[in-house]
């Protein structure tokens, strides 16, 4: 059987440069969709079209900043423009911050809610008449465990992917007679360059400490591969998986129900 397939699917990922959005955009370019990729950072995300490229996928790559409305109405115009319509919506891009309610700036909370909160907003925004259109379409939100339980220094964080859960909700409930599917994905810690980034910014000299220390808060051990959030992101934005929409998907190595 040749499940999962998105063979003709016009498929949009933000933050598809490096990270969670670079494997979603190379699992579903494998499988046969249209990918087009979302990046303020145009470099990696031509990094991440040559690599499908050299895999036998296809991939396009917009310089876009998910925070600015304009720039993401534009830039999903001309998408529809070019291909048609769009199947597919993957609202990957997204920052953290460190720190709480105290130590958390009124900038560091804006800086945080434009990117993940209303980049993701926008995205949908600018998706969702053409999927309306079109009577069908998935949208899939990465979220976070911190949509559901507390993390410890993570005050603007949380409450952005919080945020990124009820709008997924939201819209399931509002589209689901147009025949648009939404949910969304609430890893753990996934190990990626940001993550050997941050602890080697914070913590010099102790990086393999730090590593294992922050695997071992997964009770299974270790921190997710960005491959494993991409198949999942590819069932979940299969026609396979046409039943499934107003759901979170933990993907979290026992983290929410196994943590005590």
């Amino acid at each position: 059987m040749n499940l999962f397939r998105l063979d003709n699917k016009v498929a949009v990922i933000t933050g598809g440069g490096s990270g969670i959005g670079q494997a979603i955009a190379k699992v579903f370019a494998a499988q046969g969709a249209n990918v087009h990729i979302l990046e303020l950072n145009e470099d990696g995300g031509k990094q991440t079209a040559t690599d499908i490229a050299a895999a036998g996928g296809k991939a396009q790559v917009h310089g876009c900043n998910v925070a600015q409305q304009s720039s993401v109405v534009a830039t999903m115009d001309k998408i529809i423009a070019a291909a048609g319509r769009i199947d597919i919506l993957v609202n990957c891009a997204g920052i953290a911050h460190v720190g709480k309610l105290e130590t958390t700036t009124e900038e560091d909370l804006d800086r945080v809610y434009n990117v993940n909160v209303k980049g993701t907003y926008n995205c949908m925004y600018a998706v969702i008449k053409q999927m309306k259109e079109q009577k069908s379409g998935v949208i899939l939100n990465i979220a976070s465990i911190a949509s559901s339980v507390g993390i410890p220094d993570r005050f603007a964080y949380s409450m952005s992917k919080g945020a990124v859960l009820t709008m997924t909700l939201s819209v399931a409930k509002d589209y689901i007679q147009d025949g648009i599917r939404c949910n969304c994905v609430s890893p753990a810690r996934v190990h990626t360059p940001f993550v050997d980034g941050f602890i080697a910014k914070n913590y010099p000299g102790k990086e393999q400490e730090m590593f294992d220390k922050l695997s071992k808060t997964q009770p299974i051990g270790r921190m997710a591969k960005p491959d494993e959030v991409g198949t999942l992101a590819l069932y979940l934005c299969a026609d396979e998986a046409g039943f499934i929409t107003g759901c979170d998907y933990p993907l979290d190595g026992g983290f929410i129900r196994l943590n005590n």
